[in-house]
C-alpha cells in the first residue's frame, strides 16, 4: 500500500468515487465541516501502461486527475465550493514511448489547468506531501495549491528528478550532487531547503508517516482545516514569495511592476 492511499483512507473516511482510473483514488468527505474531495494517485500492478504502475503520473492519471478537478468544479458552480485536497506520493511521470507519442505533455497540462481553474474558481485548494513529490508528477497533482504542507520526516522529498536521474543529467556522482545541494538549496531534496525557498506553508511532524496512528490523522485533519480557513477567499500563489531564498523573485517582481508603472 503506497503512503497516498494509506493517508487518503485516514483523512476521507469514504467511499471511492466511480468512474476513474484504478491508479487515481477520488472520495468525497468533509473537511471542518465542509465538503471537501480528496484526491491521491496510487499504484496499479495492472496498468495498461507498464511505466505508471508504480505510482506515477502518466496518461491515464494526468486525465483522470482532469476529470476529477473538472467534475467538481461542474457540480459546485451553483453552490459551496468545496475544498480540494491533494495528497501526494509520486516518484516521477511516467517515461516511456507510448506515452510520448500519446501526448503525456497535454495530459499533464490538463491536470495542471483543472487544478488552476478551481482555484480560481474560488475552491480552496490543498497539496498534502505525503512521499514523494517528483518531476512532472508533482507539477500536474498538487503544485497549483495555495498551501502546501509536509510531513516533517525523511521519506517526504520535493525535487524535479531523483537523485540518480540528476547526477547523470548533471554528470557528477551522487555525493557530489549531495555536496552540490548542501551549498545550493534549489538542488536540495530536503524539507529545511524546500521551505527556504518559500514554498511550503507548513511542516507537520507525525509519529508514523507509514502508518498513521490516530492521533496524527486528527493532527493532520486540523491542519487542512487551518489552511482552507487560512486560504479564506483568496485564489493566487502570492504567498510563496515570502521564502528566504525568493529575494530574487521578489526584485524581478518589483522591477517589473516599477517598468509597468513608467509605461
Amino acid at each position: 500500500m503506497s503512503r497516498a492511499l494509506t493517508w487518503l483512507q485516514g483523512l476521507a473516511c469514504g467511499a471511492t468515487v466511480p468512474g476513474y482510473p484504478a491508479s487515481l483514488r477520488v472520495v468525497d468527505g468533509e473537511l471542518d465541516n465542509r465538503l471537501a474531495r480528496f484526491i491521491a494517485v496510487v499504484p496499479d500492478p495492472l496498468n495498461p501502461f507498464p511505466r505508471a504502475r508504480a505510482g506515477e503520473v502518466g496518461l491515464l492519471e494526468g486525465w483522470g486527475l482532469a476529470k476529477a478537478v473538472d467534475d467538481m468544479i461542474r457540480a459546485d458552480q451553483t453552490g459551496e465550493k468545496r475544498a480540494l485536497v491533494a495528497i501526494i506520493d509520486v516518484p516521477s511521470q511516467a517515461y516511456g514511448r507510448r506515452e510520448e507519442a500519446l501526448g503525456i505533455h497535454q495530459a499533464l497540462a490538463g491536470a495542471v489547468d483543472a487544478y488552476a481553474r478551481a482555484r480560481l474558481a474560488g475552491h480552496p485548494v490543498i497539496g498534502l506531501l505525503v512521499g514523494k513529490a517528483m518531476s512532472g508528477a508533482f507539477l500536474a497533482h498538487g503544485y497549483q495549491a495555495q498551501r502546501l504542507i509536509a510531513l516533517d520526516d525523511a521519506g517526504v522529498m520535493v525535487h524535479a528528478m531523483g537523485k540518480a536521474a540528476a547526477a547523470r543529467i548533471t554528470l557528477r556522482s551522487v555525493e557530489e550532487l549531495e555536496a552540490l545541494a548542501a551549498e545550493v538549496p534549489p538542488m536540495a531534496y530536503d524539507l529545511a531547503s524546500y521551505a527556504s525557498l518559500g514554498l511550503l506553508w507548513r511542516r507537520l511532524t507525525v509519529d508514523s508517516a507509514e502508518a498513521p496512528t490516530p492521533a496524527d490523522v486528527t493532527q493532520t485533519r486540523a491542519c487542512l482545516a487551518d489552511a482552507v480557513r487560512d486560504i479564506g477567499a483568496s485564489s493566487d500563489l502570492s504567498g510563496r514569495l515570502a521564502g528566504e531564498h525568493r529575494q530574487a523573485s521578489r526584485e524581478v517582481r518589483r522591477r517589473l511592476r516599477a517598468q509597468w508603472q513608467e509605461a
